[in-house]
């Protein structure tokens, strides 16, 4: 049995819960520019099965070494109907620099603009690089924050683990 200490305790972490999974539905319908300059939302180029989210930022250096792999990555699970997307956090003086920059390190990848912060809030993102995945309804089922060598290991790992349980 709980003790009342518990019980609020509980309560309060349920209720965080079902707000970020409340949030990250939204997240869905924020419309952002892409590098090409078109407002798209998550909702219209997400994945069939998973989306993976990539908030990052060009002055970010774990951001910059995490992408390649997280490129590797996204080419490995695009025909499981897994979608990457990276979220650019850079500010408007910044901008410019994203195209050119995510050209650089290949991403063939989808790149949104999110100059106001606006997704990197609606999703409660505190850190960059944060690595976010969503089930096709907006449900979090994952994060990972920063990036060391071997990180994409893990990821890798649990992309497999949740589309296995989609089978």
């Amino acid at each position: 049995m709980l003790g009342a200490s518990s019980a609020k305790t509980l309560f309060s972490i349920s209720l965080m819960l079902v707000g970020w999974q409340s949030l990250s539905q939204g997240a869905l319908n924020v419309e952002l520019k892409n590098i090409e300059g078109k407002y798209v939302t998550l909702h219209q180029i997400k994945g069939e099965k998973l989306t993976v989210l990539d908030f990052w930022a060009t002055w970010c250096k774990p951001c910059i070494k995490a992408i390649p792999e997280l490129e590797k990555l996204s080419n490995e699970f695009e025909d499981k109907g897994v979608r990457f997307v990276g979220i650019n956090n850079d500010s408007p003086r910044n901008i410019s620099k994203v195209r050119p920059i995510s050209k650089s390190l290949g991403m063939t990848y989808p790149v949104l603009l999110d100059t106001e912060q606006e997704l990197f809030n609606e999703m409660l993102v505190v850190s960059l690089p944060t690595l976010i995945i969503l089930r096709p309804d907006g449900e979090v089922v994952y994060t990972h924050e920063g990036y060391s060598r071997g990180d994409e290991v893990l990821i890798k790992s649990r992309i497999e683990e949740l589309l296995a349980d989609d089978e």
